[in-house]
């Protein structure tokens, strides 16, 4: 499995350090903030710096650690 570092990275200054896709400006809330209301499809349509591969293994690990935290 892919791990967070792989995908996100977190420094002060890129977006003041809001967790951002590796190699872009893109704020990883920004995926989920459009999967709340749109599609993957669109998301990587308007970000296209963001690769599917980065996006598909941000929802992975959210669902991931979202399993560990409610199974306890």
């Amino acid at each position: 499995m892919i791990s967070a570092k792989d995908i996100i990275v977190v420094d002060r200054e890129i977006l003041g350090g809001t967790p951002v896709f590796k190699g872009t400006r893109v704020a990883v809330k920004t995926l989920f903030d459009y999967l709340e209301y749109s599609s993957l499809e669109d998301f990587l349509e308007g970000y296209p710096t963001v690769s599917r591969e980065q996006a598909e293994a941000a929802i992975e690990l959210a669902a991931t650690l979202l399993y560990e935290v409610t199974s306890k």
